[in-house]
């Protein structure tokens, strides 16, 4: 039986007309801080460049996860932000699949504030797509993004992801997909965030995706939410420890069965810590 999934999700990814780069199938749980002011981090860059602005000391992570628990669906995300004065930049590099069939990704990123209100940010990436005896191609694509902070506690962002879409390779007309999101976070207390996004990918239908973050105590967080597209939960812990943090989470499909996943971050950032 998992090897007739298997080959399935092989096969549909080798007969997609259009795709979009992989991003983690949990990437709310690894990016919930992206409409924040307080919670951004290194990961935040994966909704919006524009994320890096609020992001004021080193931040460096390593997110994965086991997409419905077959290791040829691995996915990994490793990030880091360092702010400088002129703005933070960011590198993120990703990997997705297996030796038979693997994507992998590296982006450069800079997202800096225009006052109090008002972040912009823009990420240049360079993705290869490689499927040994079928095809081999490789392009460059960017993304760009805004967030306004509207109250001290209502956050609401843009971003578009290869807007100017073009074809990845010629013979199979596979191209990379554009993507457009909006989204909102509202800081309802230092223990407690909310957010949802409206993201609609070319030839898919409109999904939201929503979250909450809520700090039982100062070292134990939780995180869950729900991707509408596929209609998978998710639902997740992390550990504090000093400036280390460790999660684990996990997401469900009916069908396509459980995906677990873990996440290391190493945060130096100046942030206000929850109360006990």
């Amino acid at each position: 039986m998992r090897q007739l999934l298997f080959y399935f999700l092989l096969c549909v990814c080798l007969t997609a007309g259009s795709q979009t780069v992989r991003q983690p199938l949990l990437v709310n749980y690894p990016a919930i801080g992206a409409y924040s002011q307080n919670r951004a981090d290194a990961f935040s860059m994966l909704v919006n460049p524009a994320s890096l602005a609020r992001v004021n000391g080193l931040s460096a992570g390593v997110y994965s996860e086991r997409r419905f628990s077959l290791s040829a669906f691995s996915q990994y995300t490793a990030a880091v932000a360092f702010p400088t004065q002129s703005g933070t930049f960011g590198v993120q590099a990703d990997y997705f699949g297996y030796s038979q069939f693997n994507e992998t990704q590296l982006g450069l990123a800079y997202g800096r504030s225009l006052g109090k209100k008002l972040d912009i940010g823009v990420k240049f990436n360079y993705y290869n797509l490689r499927i040994p005896g079928y095809v081999a191609a490789s392009t460059f694509h960017f993304e760009a993004g805004a967030l306004m902070h509207l109250t001290d506690q209502l956050h609401a962002g843009f971003s578009v992801f290869n807007p100017v879409g073009g074809v990845l390779n010629k013979e199979t007309d596979e191209k990379i997909a554009s993507v457009y999101r909006g989204g909102l976070g509202y800081e309802v207390s230092e223990k407690f965030f909310i957010t949802a996004d409206v993201v609609k990918e070319e030839n898919k239908e409109l999904g939201v995706l929503a979250a909450f973050e809520y700090a039982m105590i100062r070292q134990l967080k939780l995180r869950a939410g729900i991707n509408t597209v596929n209609n998978q939960p998710f639902l997740g812990a992390g550990l504090q420890l000093g400036q280390l943090r460790v999660d684990v989470a996990g997401s469900w499909h009916q069908q396509l069965g459980f995906t677990p996943a873990i996440q290391l971050m190493f945060d130096m950032r100046k942030k206000n810590e929850p109360a006990e």
